[in-house]
């Protein structure tokens, strides 16, 4: 792997991805290679977003209020084996607010958190790929330094391999074609950004082309029942456009968590496991694009974008903390499904009403 350098955090972006053009992606299980795609000589600064940016953003409103409400709490101590603890986000929160404001008793709290997420009990991949990416863009948004810094760096390439009950973050995107290896994706895409790890970010992008349904870049997925598959002998994380079973179209149906209500039947029977894989995969996409990768929101036929489409038109909207993905989705599609103005965080990422609002920056 490549060794790291201690550049500042606002370089890290442009010290990743200026240069040559991307090597072919790693390969592996005798697979054709695949280029990744280029992004633009000169990317967006900030893994998530910017403290340029966040200057833009208005101190009034609801969403405003929201946030800074949250920010203005004490979560529990990070503990990256619970899979359904808040304080990851709340410290992203923390971390925005400093980055708006200045006030530098939010950027303490936040460096306390993150040195305190790198001595956490740790449990299932689960946890660690919800959990972690927020941690990642918080010590990016307030500047870690000096050993802080370094030692946080150090904990994150260790994340990356730690073997957790037989696997570990890499082989959970790898593995897993639903909202475990979603949010593994995301969080290992940060983790990549914020070392400047070319490599690691190539390989999490091949494997993120997979899952959209990209054969091609990627195929070595372990699936579960195939009932939702378009085409159950070429299984994909996203079925491609104008797929159609016994009459009904299910195109854009993410069949991994869809199986996880039932077998395919019609109506199909709820279950709130699609959402949860698309807050993964929309964190991924975002990543990427703060990247340079613009046209991710494209790749393979907008692929996320008609997983979005499908879930609305079987009456499954966006609720609870799937309620975030609702801005970024609009934000980036032009789409306009209805939104909560105090939309709950979700288990990796929130703030979006704040960040990705009307008005916002598309770029």
């Amino acid at each position: 792997m490549p060794t790291t350098s201690l550049l500042h955090p606002r370089s890290r972006a442009a010290a990743l991805l200026l240069g040559s053009l991307f090597a072919a992606c790693s390969n592996s299980g005798g697979q054709t290679p695949q280029q990744v795609p280029t992004p633009p000589a000169e990317p967006r600064l900030g893994i998530w977003i910017s403290a340029e940016e966040l200057a833009a953003l208005p101190m009034t409103g609801a969403a405003w209020e929201h946030l800074r409400e949250v920010a203005d709490t004490t979560p529990p101590r990070p503990d990256l084996s619970d899979q359904d603890q808040m304080t990851n986000v709340t410290v992203m929160a923390k971390a925005l607010v400093y980055a708006r404001t200045g006030d530098a008793s939010y950027r303490d709290e936040v460096v306390a958190a993150c040195m305190a997420a790198t001595e956490t009990p740790l449990g299932r991949t689960l946890a660690l790929g919800r959990e972690l990416a927020a941690y990642v863009i918080a010590a990016d948004l307030v500047h870690l330094d000096g050993a802080e810094d370094a030692a946080f760096r150090i904990w994150l390439r260790e994340m990356l391999t730690v073997n957790l009950r037989g696997r570990t973050l890499r082989s959970t995107q790898e593995r897993r074609p639903n909202n475990w290896g979603t949010h593994a994706g995301a969080s290992r895409a940060a983790v990549a950004l914020y070392l400047e790890d070319r490599a690691e970010l190539e390989r999490s992008i091949q494997v993120f082309r997979g899952w959209l349904g990209d054969r091609q870049a990627y195929n070595e997925f372990r699936y579960g029942e195939l009932s939702w598959q378009a085409d159950p002998h070429t299984p994909v994380g996203i079925n491609p456009a104008g797929a159609t079973k016994r009459g009904h179209s299910i195109d854009g149906v993410m069949p991994d968590d869809m199986r996880r209500g039932s077998p395919f039947r019609w109506p199909p029977r709820e279950t709130g496991y699609p959402w949860e894989a698309l807050q993964g995969g929309l964190m991924h996409a975002e990543i990427l694009h703060r990247a340079g990768f613009t046209d991710v929101w494209d790749w393979q036929d907008r692929a996320l974008l008609r997983a979005v489409q499908f879930l609305y038109g079987i009456g499954w909207a966006a609720h609870g903390d799937d309620e975030w993905q609702v801005w970024l989705i609009n934000h980036r599609y032009g789409t306009d499904y209805p939104t909560v103005e105090r939309a709950r965080a979700g288990k990796n990422v929130g703030w979006t009403a704040w960040t990705h609002g009307p008005g916002r920056d598309r770029s």
